[in-house]
């Protein structure tokens, strides 16, 4: 056996934050039932080890070994993936849509059946373009299979509610405040925030910059800082007496998002806005600038977006565009609601097209009227006879008898019923 099979093993203690999952299955129970499947996905997981986080890697490993514990459980006649086939995919997807979710009586979310199917298929593809000597021999998994993601709008305070946080945060003590008040200025992830180092801030081009190191997305770049919030650096540099390699410190430690996420849920609670999330006031300052015509390319530059299309979700939150379109035919919208239409209405509910009230602006057409409110633009020339402003009557019968059989001569079925259908009309009313 590989000894490489032996990493990861069932004992093997959790040092991470929270309370500790235990393993399902471990490399070696897999190795045992499928030796050729478990090398063939360490040897994967070694190259993904070369390129990618180890949180990355991290994740890959436990979906990889979550499928292979599956297989060895359910089909052990399965040894390699060579061997793996359609149908085990099909039987493993409804495993996992009835597979435990995190909360008491939960099953596995949408997004984690998309993530874990998504990073198969990955592996699969993968292995195949690497001429893996046990490569599948042909597509397993379909972009069919993903459950389709939501695309929810980020969350966001409102302006009435950020106002609300940063007049609890001016009053709170100088840590706390500091805290907010970077992540509400800057757009800093919580994590960026917690690693930020020692000498983050540097003066170049007139002004203050926070240098925020390589980070998640793997780049590195220059926010510029509040004149407020340099001074409030600046205090909190002079009132410390440690050797700490961080920018700011709490309690004499350096920050972690546990600690970040109380001191703004308890600010939070002072401002009479209930639960805060850090990720929310990244959310509120791209909303803000978005919404005070703040390109989404500088916007990306900010946040550290690799692509406009992360930006572009804020456009979504507050398309100004769409509501200037709104604006500007909302009082067209209202002169439909308030001003009369030229219908007119008998006890019985027939429209009747009586004398038109000297008030109406009304136009003569080839064949009627149109009693469209002058504060109603009309973008059509040609459709009048089907618009509910069109008014007619027997005093244009011949012109209409002339349409109709105009258009009968030329097969125009369509315009033929149409003024047989307007001469029918102007019969009734008559």
């Amino acid at each position: 056996m590989n000894a490489e099979l032996a990493i990861a093993p069932a004992h093997e203690n959790y040092t991470g934050p929270g309370r500790p999952a235990p393993r399902e299955v471990d490399w070696p129970h897999i190795a045992a039932t499928a030796p050729t499947l478990a090398a063939t996905m360490l040897r994967y997981l070694d190259q993904l080890a070369v390129s990618l986080r180890p949180s990355s890697v991290a994740s890959a490993e436990g979906i990889l070994r979550r499928f292979a514990g599956w297989l060895a459980a359910h089909h052990p006649d399965v040894t390699g993936l060579v061997d793996v086939e359609r149908r085990h995919i099909e039987n493993y997807k409804t495993y996992l849509s009835t597979r435990p979710g995190r909360r008491p009586g939960s099953h596995m979310s949408p997004s984690s059946i998309r993530i874990a199917l998504g990073t198969l298929r990955t592996f699969f593809e993968r292995v195949s373009e690497w001429d893996y000597p046990d490569a599948p021999t042909r597509v397993l998994v379909f972009n069919g299979d993903l459950p389709t993601p939501d695309d929810p709008l980020p969350k966001f305070l409102s302006d009435p509610d950020a106002a609300k946080l940063m007049r609890a945060a001016a009053n709170a003590d100088p840590e706390r405040r500091l805290v907010i008040e970077t992540l509400a200025r800057t757009g800093l992830r919580v994590s960026e925030l917690c690693q930020l180092p020692a000498d983050a801030v540097v003066f170049q081009n007139q002004r203050h910059w926070l240098r925020v190191p390589i980070g998640k997305l793997h780049n590195d770049r220059h926010v510029p800082l509040h004149v407020q919030l340099v001074d409030l650096l600046d205090q909190h540099r002079a009132a410390r007496d440690d050797s700490i390699d961080r920018l700011i410190i709490f309690n004499g430690r350096p920050l972690d998002r546990h600690i970040v996420t109380r001191i703004l849920n308890r600010i939070a609670k002072t401002a009479g806005i209930g639960h805060v999330h850090p990720h929310q006031l990244r959310h509120t300052l791209a909303t803000q600038a978005v919404n005070r015509g703040m390109s989404l390319e500088a916007i990306a530059a900010m946040l550290g977006h690799k692509t406009l299309r992360m930006t572009l979700v804020y456009a979504r939150v507050a398309d100004q565009t769409v509501a200037d379109a709104y604006d500007r035919v909302s009082d067209h919208v209202d002169a439909l609601y308030t001003n009369p239409t030229g219908l007119r209405t008998t006890g019985t509910g027939s429209v009747a097209m009586g004398r038109v009230p000297a008030e109406f602006d009304q136009r003569l057409l080839g064949n009627g009227h149109c009693n469209r409110p002058a504060q109603l633009d009309c973008q059509f020339e040609s459709i009048c006879e089907h618009c509910a402003h069109y008014a007619t009557d027997t005093s244009f019968e011949p012109v209409l008898r002339a349409q109709r059989d105009h258009a009968a001569e030329r097969d125009q079925h369509g315009r033929t019923d149409l003024f047989q259908m307007l001469l029918d009309r102007t019969h009734e009313q008559g």
